[in-house]
């Protein structure tokens, strides 16, 4: 099967730990596992915690630095990508392909000349927010407790300038005033590359689902995201929120049901989320293969859910 992958940490983990690499590494994900899972395309995220840097926009651009030297180091097994036409091309060379996102709005600090200027370097999709408030909008899980809204003014502007250069906005992270702002104005379909269902885990980070009927009817995309914290509202004896494959499953099934079979992708969050995780990395992904299998979902289903979903999304949106 296929496997394409919106959303995952690994350069901001590299970044954090030198000397690491992407060929391969002890993290959750590596080209070598991504290799022999069947990886086609993997989106890396160029993550920046506001709280951990004192300028958001040079952290950003030492990770696009870690991004594009892993690229070239590796180009026998992976290649950048920034339309869908090099994605194609990267299959027929038995390429692998790499789509590079940002996860923190701030780092543009407000300034539609930097949003550019990542777009140059090959940005493709970038959320508004993470767990702070910013420039451009409220989050869904404040860090600090701050109070909820939605896009600000500079947001709007930012949505309507990410639309006409290329950039996929990704709702993932942002409030659900924020998203709802999005659904309103936003002209082209977009994301919530790492995000689950409210209705089966009450985090403020998982979609209600008013707003995963709103993302489908949108044409957008919503990578289940495989964080334990995000699966289940239960801890176990331990107190651990363990990933079991079952519960990715049922938050696919139900967002399935709520949105249809064309509104659901993968975006799984290796290297952001912690190792208590069945999948203990991206080279078991076939489990959750078995697992939609078990769960009633026909093989045209399951492809559309690896990969076939987003392909179509970026098909209409990377040109």
């Amino acid at each position: 099967m296929k496997i394409v992958d919106m959303h995952c940490d690994t350069i901001s983990r590299i970044y954090k730990h030198p000397g690491s690499a992407l060929l391969k590494n002890n993290f959750q994900l590596d080209l070598q596992k991504m290799k022999s899972a069947g990886y086609l395309l993997q989106n890396f995220a160029m993550f920046i915690n506001l709280d951990e840097t004192d300028s958001p926009y040079d952290t950003c651009k030492k990770q696009i630095a870690i991004f594009q030297r892993e690229m070239e180091e590796n180009r026998d097994l992976i290649r950048p990508v920034t339309t869908y036409e090099e994605i194609v091309e990267n299959e027929k060379q038995g390429k692998m392909s790499a789509l590079m996102t940002i996860e923190e709005g701030q780092v543009c600090k407000g300034d539609l000349k930097i949003l550019k200027e990542f777009y140059d370097a090959g940005a493709r999709m970038m959320t508004f927010t993470w767990n702070h408030k910013n420039t451009l909008g409220f989050p869904a899980e404040p860090a600090h407790g701050t109070e909820k809204g939605g896009l600000t003014h500079l947001g709007i502007a930012f949505l309507d300038a990410m639309e006409q250069l290329g950039i996929i906005p990704d709702v993932s992270h942002l409030s659900d005033r924020g998203i709802m702002d999005v659904c309103q104005l936003a002209k082209k379909p977009f994301v919530a590359s790492h995000s689950n269902a409210r209705t089966l885990c009450g985090r403020g980070r998982n979609l209600p689902d008013e707003l995963i009927q709103k993302i489908s009817q949108k044409g957008g995309v919503i990578g289940a995201n495989f964080y334990g914290p995000f699966l289940t509202p239960v801890p176990d004896d331990t107190g651990c929120y363990y990933s079991y494959v079952k519960d990715i499953a049922k938050h696919i099934r139900h967002m399935v049901n709520v949105g249809g079979i064309s509104c659901v992708g993968l975006g799984s969050d290796f290297d952001g989320i912690d190792n208590n995780i069945e999948m203990k990395n991206c080279s078991h992904i076939e489990m959750l293969e078995a697992e939609l299998r078990k769960n009633g979902f026909h093989e045209s289903e399951i492809e559309r859910i690896f990969y076939k979903n987003v392909l179509d999304l970026y098909k209409e949106l990377l040109v």
